[in-house]
């Protein structure tokens, strides 16, 4: 059984005590990776910080030919990669090779992107001046990865900013460290100035405040919960930095009477059912006009009882585990909660009578906005579904939540779509599709956090702008 090592400072650090890490597909041990400390953390920043001047001083192209280089290394190392996250995350193969496909695909991306991110000229009202804003990498990068797709969200991070010139230190969630480690150690091999890139595991309650609360970091990002988000900010008051959050969701699903109801109700559950409802963007709340709600639950119905459990070389329509025994429990908990207050469950509701952390595909018709499982985000394969009238405004109860990720429509009717582009205050809206691409912005509004991931709007956060005016016929 592996042991993994941390990156810091270009060398392979292993001398912390061992984390153990469980398949939860089988409840089997499927690595271990060494702890950092508070001091290994505090190590890495400094390494970043002194190879940032060196590496942000490397020409576009020179960081691009490292990037790809870094990508081929990847590309050679995809079998053992995709072992080691199918085997700490339980994904199928299918959702690990896309998981692992992203994190190329971002590179790739960013790589080119950064060649167009082009500079501004500014007319002067006088005549007398050249005007221009330019782009500065903006320095040292504290990172916090969530769980439910390591390398995907590495490669939403680790993209732009090495494409912007910047250095980083990474934080893998304590519950998928392995695959994120193992790409640190390959990245070791390549011709990056030490300290360039720097991964430490470990507990996020010691790490954490370490590395939000240091001074050295320009800007802090994560992919996590809201309430994450905010303790991050508050731990890291302690100078002025800059923010890029994906926090937290609680998505809508409006289906109208127009609607094409097959369709909205397999991309629904198709949605649901992906890395087990463990996604920032799974539908959270389904709200179907009362005109088409038994046909929808109807179809539904039949897709849910399609699924069968299972991981790694499992094909088909294929629910893998959620993350732990804290996760299984909290969904029994949702059920629970929606079935005492007037809900029913259609399809599943149980745990799986099996090895590891399964939990039957669910399906709840009747629900309501006093139910957890629409106040709150499940982060898990529960459906609830409710009806809605021609009376109720639809949009307003979609709006009904901090939350402000994704949101999905389903309608014939053009006028209605504009109207929830109009009135939905979500990030991303939706209509009649679930298209995600990493040319296409990622974020939220309200408390679903602060600026972009992927598209060419994530390299916003990756720089400071600078003014700079010349006066003309000077020397």
């Amino acid at each position: 059984m592996k042991t993994f090592r941390n990156l810091i400072n270009g060398e392979l650090v292993g001398t912390g005590p061992r984390i153990d890490v469980v398949n939860p597909a089988t409840g089997a041990l499927a690595g271990r990776v060494h702890a950092c400390r508070a001091q290994d953390a505090r190590a890495a920043l400094e390494a970043a910080q002194r190879a940032f001047p060196v590496y942000s001083a490397l020409s576009i192209d020179q960081r691009a030919d490292r990037i790809r280089a870094f990508r081929t290394l990847l590309g050679r190392n995809r079998a053992s990669i995709l072992r080691v996250l199918t085997d700490e995350t339980g994904k199928t193969a299918e959702g690990a090779a896309y998981d692992f496909g992203m994190l190329l695909e971002c590179l790739d991306f960013f790589a080119e992107a950064v060649k167009r991110h082009y500079g501004t000229s500014i007319p002067d009202y006088g005549g007398t001046h050249d005007n221009r804003l330019i782009h500065h990498p903006v320095g040292v990068v504290a990172a916090f990865l969530a769980w439910n797709f390591p390398l995907l969200n590495l490669g939403y991070k680790l993209g732009p900013i090495l494409a912007a010139g910047n250095t980083c230190v990474i934080k893998p969630s304590i519950q998928t460290p392995l695959a994120t480690a193992l790409v640190g150690e390959l990245f070791n091999r390549l011709d990056f100035p030490p300290g360039t890139l720097n991964v430490v595991c470990g507990s996020g309650r010691e790490l954490g405040p370490v590395l939000s609360g240091s001074r050295i970091p320009r800007l802090l990002t994560l992919i996590g919960s809201t309430e994450a988000g905010l303790e991050l900010i508050r731990e890291s008051a302690t100078s002025v930095k800059r923010y890029s959050l994906e926090l937290g969701g609680n998505a809508p699903v409006l289906v109208f009477d127009d609607a094409d109801v097959r369709d909205a109700a397999r991309q629904t559950v198709a949605l649901k059912f992906v890395n087990a409802g463990q996604v920032c963007v799974s539908p959270n709340r389904v709200y179907v006009h009362e005109r088409v709600y038994e046909a929808f639950l109807r179809e539904a119905l039949r897709l849910c009882r399609q699924y069968r459990l299972g991981s790694g070389a499992a094909r088909g329509r294929v629910l893998q585990p959620l993350i732990g025994e804290h996760a299984l429990g909290r969904m029994i908990e949702l059920i629970r909660d929606a079935e005492e207050r007037g809900a029913t469950v259609l399809h599943g509701g149980r745990r799986a009578r099996r090895k590891g952390f399964f939990l039957q595909p669910t399906l709840i018709r009747d629900a309501a906005a006093h139910m957890r499982v629409f106040k709150e985000e499940i982060f898990g394969p529960i459906l609830p579904v409710a009806p809605f009238s021609a009376r109720t405004d639809v949009f307003r109860l979609a709006n009904a939540t901090p939350a402000g990720l994704s949101a999905y429509v389903f309608t014939r009717r053009l006028d209605r779509a504009m109207e929830a582009q109009d009135r939905l205050e979500f990030g991303n809206i939706l209509i009649n599709t679930v298209h995600y691409s990493v040319q296409l912005p990622h974020g939220g509004m309200k408390q679903s956090g602060l600026g972009k991931d992927i598209s060419h709007l994530a390299l916003e956060d990756m720089y400071e702008v600078k003014r700079v005016s010349v006066r003309r016929g000077a020397g």
